[in-house]
């Protein structure tokens, strides 16, 4: 296989998604009886952040087997794409694929969003109840919101392709070895890393603004899709220094966890997950 590959199994994936969406819009998606108004976003600090990921953590304690039984599925994927990675020639596509967490990461931690909503609530809570979101009346804006995570996930793919090829490509590289070399040691590979760190970047800040608490916002009132994302963009602008730090946190949290072979995402993601639904508690008030 040649490192064209992604490119048409992303165009493929990303028809795939618009039918899906287009579908679930003809089924009535949204066009129930939902709260149209726009909540109020409350103003936080910084150290609302720290309060925020030590309740994460508690929760994490309080189930802690329950959600590493949940999430010890995000580094089986990464193992999985890392071999593929290897295996088909697309060592190029590595980096992106790994840093793919932090775009679907959002629309993954949904149940742990049900979890910390539930215990919030003091009922008794176990692994089997992060799948309540299901049952959700905002179920299916839910799964419109995460199938639109994910064609920015694949948009990310094919740039990031993209710039290897005008940088070091066309052709794949011969082994990690050289890989490696024209990575870190022609002024090409360098420009790849700029390049490709500012583009993701941009990739990132989109996903982090339009999601940073509608997910949690879906799960907690029955809004419009439409409300929930107006309503992060809003939980942005009011607190950019706030959210700027968060996205730091959360994308640190991800270099951490990935550190030995994405082992640490098992404790990473459902802190993070955790921590989540009670920054949105502080943004947007009950």
């Amino acid at each position: 296989m040649t490192i064209r590959n992604p490119i048409e199994w992303a165009t493929d994936q990303l028809k795939l998604a618009s039918l899906v969406v287009g579908s679930a819009s003809r089924a009535g998606v949204g066009t129930e009886a939902v709260d149209i108004r726009l909540p109020e976003v409350r103003s936080i600090r910084i150290a609302d952040l720290g309060d925020a990921l030590a309740r994460g953590l508690d929760d994490f304690a309080a189930y802690r087997t329950d959600v590493i039984f949940l999430c010890i599925v995000y580094p089986v994927v990464g193992l999985v794409l890392g071999r593929l990675a290897f295996g088909y020639g697309m060592l190029p596509l590595l980096f992106p694929l790994a840093s793919g967490f932090a775009l679907i990461g959002p629309f993954a931690g949904v149940g742990l969003y049900e979890m910390s909503r539930r215990r919030e609530r003091g009922g008794n809570v176990a692994w089997p109840d992060a799948f309540g979101v299901i049952g959700s009346r905002s179920f299916g804006a839910i799964v419109v919101l995460g199938l639109l995570l994910v064609a920015i996930f694949l948009f990310w793919l094919v740039a990031a392709e993209a710039i290897y090829e005008v940088t070091l490509g066309p052709e794949p590289p011969a082994s990690i070895g050289s890989f490696a070399r024209d990575v870190f040691t022609t002024g090409a590979g360098w420009t790849m890393i700029v390049v490709g760190v500012g583009v993701g970047f941009l990739f990132a800040l989109l996903v982090l603004v339009i999601s940073v608490v509608s997910f949690p916002l879906l799960l907690d009132r029955d809004v419009a899709i439409g409300v929930a994302v107006s309503t992060s963009v809003r939980a942005a602008i009011v607190n950019p220094v706030p959210i700027a730090v968060w996205g730091l946190i959360v994308a640190g949290g991800l270099v951490v966890g990935s550190i030995p072979l994405l082992l640490g995402l098992i404790i990473v993601m459902p802190v993070l997950g955790h921590a989540t639904w009670h920054l949105y508690r502080k943004v947007v008030p009950s």
